[in-house]
């Protein structure tokens, strides 16, 4: 094989293992960011965020304030940054939930098995069939709009999604050698499950975990938006997106802030999933 082949081949894998090096660079580096501006808006932003000005009122950016004020006067750098905090706040509860209960139920039916496996996939089945911003109206109907209710919505629709994930790396994990060493000293399930099954699927739950708070940061805007989130004035993106539908041709950037907030969160949380998976799982590694 002439050397300029052996040389591209060799070549390859530095190029992809730059590329993988970039997606968790450059997702986690937008996740920093947005988490530095969320706690920061906890302790300062530039006006008091439910402040109205209406002799301000739809002024462009920089010609009132950085990025310019919304129909009420008030300043819309300042409901960004709040907003992202409650986004980010509500998207990460619910995942957490929904994550450690689904990982619960997905680790425990594998190593039951049997009846309680099929019960599990089809109480998932029938959650799946139910979106969360129709679960989120059903009990904005008992519990009425807020951060409560996003969360539990956001959360139940997580509960399946980890489950599945959970069984399916949790079975593989159960076939493995060191798992069958340990059954054959005597381990009981529970003590195999939380010493050697948990431990090697902790990071394909990770990686689902970040790529899921994409999804809920959406999910969660999409409940803003439709007024099943927070209630006002506390700001939220999705909130910001629905008020500024009125002012579109006077106003766009009402509309385009918060839109690209959010387009940004669910971009960074996805390249650091990507970057995640391809760090943490060995199989990506080798490739």
């Amino acid at each position: 094989m002439p050397p300029i082949v052996s040389t591209q081949i060799a070549a390859r894998p530095r190029r992809f293992r730059i590329s993988r090096r970039m997606n968790l660079v450059v997702g986690g580096s937008i996740i920093a960011l947005l988490l530095a501006v969320a706690l920061i808006s906890l302790l300062w932003t530039p006006v008091p965020p439910a402040k109205m000005q209406i002799i301000h009122k739809l002024q462009p950016p920089l010609a009132y304030g950085i990025l310019g004020t919304d129909q009420f006067g008030r300043d819309v750098l300042s409901m960004l940054m709040v907003g992202c905090w409650n986004s980010l706040s509500i998207a990460i509860a619910a995942v957490a939930i929904g994550g450690t209960l689904g990982s619960i139920a997905g680790i425990a039916a594998a190593a039951v098995r049997g009846a309680f496996e099929g019960l599990l996939m089809r109480i998932c089945d029938v959650i799946f069939a139910l979106p969360p911003i129709l679960s989120a109206m059903m009990l904005g109907a008992f519990l009425g709009p807020g951060r409560a209710t996003a969360i539990i919505s956001i959360a139940t629709f997580m509960i399946p999604v980890f489950a599945r994930v959970t069984l399916a790396t949790a079975l593989q994990a159960w076939s493995r050698d060191y798992v069958l060493a340990a059954r054959a000293i005597g381990n009981s399930r529970f003590t195999i499950s939380m010493r050697h099954v948990l431990p090697n699927i902790m990071s394909q739950i990770i990686v689902q975990a970040t790529i899921q708070l994409g999804l809920a940061v959406l999910t969660e805007a999409g409940l803003s938006f439709l007024g099943l989130g927070i209630a006002p004035p506390a700001p939220t993106w999705g909130r910001m997106l629905a008020d500024a539908q009125t002012y579109l041709a006077l106003a766009p950037w009402l509309a385009v802030l918060p839109g690209l907030a959010i387009a940004l969160s669910v971009f960074g949380f996805n390249m650091l999933g990507d970057g995640l998976r391809d760090v943490l799982d060995p199989r990506e590694a080798r490739r």
